[in-house]
């Protein structure tokens, strides 16, 4: 059977209590993929290569998504699995702070421990996220699914935002000392929220063994009927161009503010808080919409994902262009456009997502969200090094730093572009496919 009990138990207060979840997890990764990002590149001097690698590396890592899914799966509770990861990404972060700050005094220790400390964060983010999404997905009743993702990515994105505005601030002037004193804070704060978040939200079921009375595949068999899915892989496709789109930007935009802007560490973090408030924006606005609530791809989602791809394509080309234009150019404004149009396509790709989580045939939730999951990170994670190699080799080629930028930009854009075409089409079947039905 494959059916959610008719009773379903988290409610719209568990569902803000799952967001503040996704807040805390938002708020650690902008310290590993923004501000020491930034950090490294700028003031300790580092080739943008090598901030993009670890980052690469943490969502490689990720591609183990669908084994914590399984695991949360096979187990009673998932509550563990998601306070346990965020202990992980939290120590993870604060490893990574400490090997920043001993780079000058012992290079290759290190980067040793850079990248342990990137490997827990990977580790940690997958299990928390994939646990916390399963359980979104198994506890809420289906037609509020959707809704309930947007309302705790919004919360993510707001995490994100006070962070990024809060350290900020605080690092104003720069020291090493403010450096680890604030990501020791965050990390705190956040590991301590998602405690009391998740403090005895399942004691009112076992959701992860109630879900579907069949007992799970194993995660090979759970594979193949994911992956047999017409639906699921056209959606799948969608994912990994989009957010290849998105994350090539995400490691160089706040060393373009640096290096073409001449921003500080403490202004570019805050134009990174900017730009999350745009998604913001963008994800209330698709939300209020309605559309991105309906859990499927064809013409209801079709006009969000599409509009808010070619938004983002139309902003990016804006950062192309403000890298020739120089200091005149309005960054914030076109930053905050291009986190707008990031948050339309987004909650509407989660609004796609959460309605197909629980569409299998014997897999659960968790399996399939670590699936996209893993999809998500091996984009992120190639965008993300992709858009630095292509930054460094570009200035080193004798292109010069703005048009190495401009150069970036340009095909970011493209990508975002094919991903509108991609959404059309998965749209079109998925209507075909509805009507012959």
């Amino acid at each position: 059977m494959n059916s959610i009990r008719p009773g379903a138990w988290i409610g719209w207060t568990g569902i803000f209590r799952l967001g503040l979840v996704q807040a805390s997890i938002g708020a650690i990764a902008m310290l590993a993929t923004s501000l020491l990002n930034r950090v490294m590149v700028v003031e300790y001097g580092f080739a943008a290569a090598i901030p993009a690698g670890l980052v690469a590396w943490h969502y490689a890592v990720q591609l183990s998504r669908p084994l914590w899914g399984q695991g949360s799966d096979n187990g009673r509770r998932r509550t563990p699995w998601i306070v346990g990861g965020m202990a992980i990404l939290a120590a993870g972060a604060l490893l990574a702070v400490e090997a920043t700050t001993l780079h000058s005094m012992m290079p290759a220790g290190a980067m040793t421990l850079a990248i342990a400390g990137f490997t827990l964060i990977g580790a940690g983010v997958g299990a928390a996220g994939t646990s916390m999404l399963a359980l979104l997905a198994s506890g809420v009743a289906p037609e509020r699914r959707a809704a309930a993702a947007s309302v705790t990515w919004i919360m993510m994105v707001a995490g994100i935002v006070v962070s990024a505005g809060v350290a900020g601030a605080l690092l104003e002037p720069f020291s090493q000392g403010r450096l680890i004193r604030v990501a020791a804070g965050v990390a705190g704060c956040a590991l301590a929220l998602t405690c009391l978040a998740t403090w005895r939200l399942e004691r009112g079921g076992s959701p992860a063994a109630t879900v579907k009375s069949d007992p799970p595949p194993e995660l090979r068999e759970a594979l193949r009927e994911i992956f047999g899915e017409g639906e699921a892989r056209r959606f799948t496709l969608f994912i990994f161009v989009s957010m290849l789109a998105y994350s090539m930007q995400d490691l160089i935009l706040e060393p373009f503010a640096g290096l073409v802007f001449a921003m500080s560490p403490g202004q570019s973090t805050q134009l990174s808080g900017t730009q999350h408030g745009g998604v913001l924006l963008g994800m209330i606005m698709a939300g209020i919409g309605g559309s991105a609530f309906a859990g499927r791809l064809p013409s209801d989602l079709r006009i969000w994902i599409v509009g808010g791809c070619l938004g983002s394509a139309l902003a990016l080309s804006g950062l192309a262009v403000a890298a020739s234009f120089g200091a005149g150019w309005p960054l914030a404004a076109n930053v905050f456009a291009l986190g707008f149009a990031n948050g339309v396509f987004a909650v509407s790709a989660i609004g796609a997502m959460m309605g197909l989580a629980g569409a299998g045939a014997r897999t659960r939730e968790g399996v399939r969200m670590g699936v996209w999951g893993a999809a998500q990170a091996i984009a992120f994670g190639l965008g993300g090094l992709t858009g630095a190699l292509g930054v460094d080799f570009a200035r080193a080629d004798g292109m010069g730093t703005a048009a190495a930028f401009r150069l970036i930009f340009a095909c970011e854009a493209g990508l975002f572009a094919l991903a509108a075409l991609l959404a059309v089409s998965a749209a079109r079947r998925s209507t075909q496919t509805v009507r012959s039905t």
